[in-house]
């Protein structure tokens, strides 16, 4: 999920992690995708609190993006 979510135009990405609900549903995508396929303590912490406060995560990840083309903690 992590790849689709980079292979996407910038515009897109934006888009997807500006609309909350949206935003939210991407971020546990992303995140636990990303985690089941390194099995990494950091990926774990990470997708846990996606989970409960995705909604701020994903404002986050949208300034991140902005500024360095890919989610916090994700590249």
């Amino acid at each position: 999920m992590l790849k689709w979510f980079n292979s996407q135009s910038r515009l897109i990405q934006i888009i997807l992690l500006l609309i909350p609900v949206v935003n939210w549903v991407v971020e546990i995508l992303v995140r636990w995708s990303k985690f089941f396929k390194e099995k990494g303590l950091i990926s774990l912490i990470i997708a846990i609190v996606v989970t409960f406060f995705g909604l701020f995560v994903g404002w986050l990840d949208l300034i991140w993006c902005l500024l360095f083309k890919h989610l916090f903690l994700a590249a």
